[in-house]
């Protein structure tokens, strides 16, 4: 079973990996320092069990089971230094979906000590998962697609283009970043919304990405995936000369993002995005930028061609028909421009 260890402790992760390295059928998928980190990381790769401290910064790991529990359930065994001392803990983990708890092995003394008790529970827990009929969680897959565009001065007409052109079963998600003041973003929603068969609607916090639907930046804070499937807003980096900012953006897409990712800049004044869309082209994804001849403003994107960020540089009509065209999006292109 792959496993994932949630303990803040260098020593008592190492003694995990020690105790799990003795049975090969077990292997470690990941490892997270506090309970933030773990619910991030059961979003992006679902183990089949997680082995819980309840002691950490941040987020103890009694809120930690129940967000893993409502956002990506899976077995959850508590591993913690001393049951017998956190028993409160423990069962106000257990009443949160924790299965067993179990003390954490140690390094020093007879041989691993405590690896007995914690192989056995683990054997324990995959036989309840058999039994209730639940399979092992499945190896990561690659997530859905994902199309990000950043857009600035002549970005709302670039994007009613854009969107236009896309069919209402556009089998990606689309989140939009564009230099707006928050009072209008609403009717920037709205407006793009009565131009396409897409759905069009602001970015609220906590909102997962879905095919077909477009969200749009909604504030003056940066819009940012906070884990692989959520989206949210943050006041950071507070210095940024643009809010919301497009290179934030493509820097937490690239970051969290684990699917099929393209990136792409529109027209604009200044830099911003330029160096989000060099890194998201770094980590081997999809980018555009908009041509000069195309664009309201050649800054945005002649920043890009000048960092050599875009993959592929096309005129605006040609966009839609481009995303059409890439493996898994294939729809029929009838009816764009030639």
């Amino acid at each position: 079973m792959r496993i994932g260890i949630v303990n803040d402790m260098p020593l008592a992760v190492e003694a995990l990996r020690r105790v799990l390295a003795q049975a090969p059928q077990h292997q470690v998928a990941w490892t997270a320092a506090d309970g933030i980190e773990a619910v991030d990381m059961a979003l992006r790769d679902r183990p089949d069990i997680i082995l819980m401290d309840l002691v950490m910064p941040r987020m103890n790991g009694v809120e930690a089971t129940r967000r893993i529990m409502a956002e990506a359930p899976c077995a959850i065994l508590v591993v913690t230094s001393d049951i017998e001392s956190n028993a409160a803990q423990v069962f106000a983990a257990m009443g949160k979906g924790a299965l067993d708890a179990v003390d954490t092995p140690l390094l020093h003394g007879a041989p691993l000590a405590g690896k007995h008790p914690l192989l056995t529970k683990i054997e324990a827990v995959g036989r309840l998962i058999e039994a209730d009929g639940i399979a092992p969680a499945p190896r990561r897959m690659p997530a859905g697609q994902l199309v990000t565009i950043g857009a600035s001065a002549g970005g709302p007409a670039a994007l009613a283009t854009i969107l236009k052109a896309l069919p209402a079963a556009f089998p990606a998600g689309i989140v939009i970043v564009q230099h707006v003041d928050a009072r209008f973003a609403q009717g920037l929603a709205q407006w793009l919304n009565d131009q396409s068969a897409l759905c069009v609607r602001l970015a609220q916090e906590g909102d997962r990405v879905r095919p077909g639907e477009v969200l749009v930046a909604g504030t003056d804070e940066h819009l940012v995936f906070k884990s692989a499937e959520r989206l949210g807003y943050s006041s950071e980096p507070a210095d940024h000369t643009y809010r919301p900012s497009i290179d934030v953006f493509f820097r937490s897409a690239g970051q969290f993002w684990p699917g099929a990712l393209t990136g792409i800049l529109l027209t604009g004044m200044g830099a911003d995005g330029a160096r989000g869309l060099k890194d998201l082209r770094d980590k081997g994804h999809l980018t555009f930028a908009q041509d000069k001849d195309s664009s309201a403003v050649y800054g945005m994107p002649k920043a890009a061609f000048q960092l050599d960020a875009a993959r592929e540089v096309l005129p605006l009509d040609q966009i839609s028909r481009r995303l059409l065209e890439l493996p898994g999006l294939r729809l029929s292109t009838k009816g764009l421009p030639e």
